[in-house]
């Protein structure tokens, strides 16, 4: 028997298509594995092995595994080999309009993600071992006051040298990541006698659905090409919650104009602005902006997290909040309860106090923006917003445009999301613009080439 190959488990691949073998491979699998040709829990032969027996280069066999494993059609565990993922069966050659749609697709492009096979793992295991080494037994208690005082200070002087945040370490509140810090400040507001926020229309629905469960009603700011509309706001607003650096969906930068008025509706209405900052390393064309909250710290709270810089399953993040807020701030995160975990806080002071988080962003800022050039350079149609963040934004011509797109990609295993089709905003209508919201620092590297040309194929048809 060779080494590495399942034992008793002999394949029958057709190689033999046009577009190459390695394509070939990788539509010769995926079929079995769609049909139930090959059952769930499978286990394939080694590369080394089935590289052999077919009278292909090994690596041509290590990509096509990779490939498929990153779709979900094959799982990989070290020590225990390739198998078969359990994504159900169809009937074999279904006709286009019974074809049945992969939840997700093969082709991820969210946006708001970063490439999560970036993570620095040997970078983060290195902190966690230094923080458990050297943490002062202390630290392992119950959390009060926001937050770890190491990863407080950390913070505090990260944002005031990268972003001009006007603050020290008293006013940084921890969160388990921006959604739990957004709740917390609903809460808090509320319980202030606010009862109203408005947020940017086009945004993101998830920010809403948190305003409301915390109690707010919401009210929206249409957004243009100089960013949110400050005079869309009415005597009932209290609060309000803004993407300036680059808003999110349209990648807008707020208007040095636009910013003050906003900041002095809030002194006069003694009301809080919002600053969700949850992009702003990754500026490709310029330097970014400064925060907006330096205009006004008093009545500005600054949310950033870790979520695109590393990953979303850190579940990090934190606010800078005013004075006046910070009594409500501590008691709406007390009732709500969630915490991030005492080593995972004092893992991320030592990136940051080290150097390694700036290293990191630096790294993955290149990519990015080598992604969005050769994205720009590939569609046929002009991308919208600055050159900046994790997502660009492709206009088309109609909603029902839009919705084609979204499902035209989903047949063909790529994940793609749309202004009306994500619901991004307030009030659906047909005649609003449509476009898609396009996330190029999703894929994993070896998916990058394969997304950038399924999105040609489906965008310049």
């Amino acid at each position: 028997m060779t080494e590495g190959r399942a034992p008793g488990l002999d394949l029958h691949l057709d190689v033999r298509r046009g577009g190459g073998v390695g394509r070939a491979l990788e539509e010769a699998l995926r079929e079995a594995v769609r049909s139930g040709r090959f059952a769930a829990g499978t286990r394939l032969p080694g590369s080394r092995s089935l590289a052999a027996d077919l009278g292909v280069a090994r690596g041509t066999v290590v990509q096509v595994y990779a490939q498929l494993t990153a779709e979900g059609w094959l799982t990989g565990t070290r020590g225990s080999g390739t198998r078969v993922a359990d994504v159900g069966t169809v009937a074999a050659d279904p006709r286009p309009e019974q074809r049945p749609r992969r939840p997700g697709g093969g082709i991820d492009l969210r946006p708001g993600r970063p490439d999560l096979s970036s993570f620095p793992r040997t970078v983060w295991a290195s902190a966690v071992r230094r923080a458990l080494a050297s943490a002062d037994p202390r630290a392992w208690d119950y959390e009060e006051g926001g937050g770890s005082a190491a990863l407080r200070s950390a913070i505090a002087g990260y944002v005031a040298r990268t972003r001009g945040v006007r603050a020290g370490a008293d006013a940084v509140v921890v969160t388990a990541g921006f959604a739990h810090g957004l709740a917390i400040l609903g809460r808090a507001l509320r319980d202030m006698g606010i009862g109203c926020a408005a947020t940017e229309d086009p945004g993101l629905p998830r920010h809403r659905d948190l305003l409301r469960a915390a109690g707010l009603d919401v009210a929206p700011l249409q957004v243009g090409p100089e960013g949110a509309d400050p005079a869309d706001l009415t005597a009932r607003t209290g609060t309000v919650l803004l993407t300036p650096a680059h808003q999110f969906p349209c990648g807008v930068v707020l208007t040095p104009d636009r910013r003050t008025a906003f900041t002095e509706w809030a002194r006069r209405r003694d009301g809080y602005l919002v600053e969700d900052d949850y992009d702003a390393e990754f500026r490709y064309g310029r330097q970014p902006v400064g925060a907006m909250q330096a205009l006004a710290p008093d009545r500005v709270v600054f949310a950033g997290s870790a979520s695109k810089s590393l990953a979303p399953g850190m579940r990090l993040g934190w606010l800078v909040v005013p004075p006046a807020l910070r009594g409500p701030v501590l008691t709406a995160q007390a009732q709500l309860g969630a915490a991030v975990p005492a080593v995972d806080q004092l893992a991320f002071a030592d990136l940051l106090e080290r150097g390694d988080y700036d290293r990191h962003i630096r790294r993955a800022r290149l990519v990015y923006r080598r992604r969005r050039a050769e994205l720009a350079d590939r569609l046929r149609r002009p991308l919208e917003g600055v050159a900046a963040g994790l997502h660009a934004l492709l206009p088309v011509a109609s909603a029902e445009e839009e919705r084609r797109l979204v499902d035209t990609g989903r047949y063909a295993g790529v994940r793609l999301h749309g202004l009306h089709n994500d619901g991004y905003w307030h009030e659906p209508a047909p005649e609003r613009r449509a476009a898609l919201v396009i996330g190029y620092a999703t894929p994993p590297p070896h998916a990058w080439t394969q997304a950038l040309a399924a999105l040609s194929d489906l965008t310049n048809t």
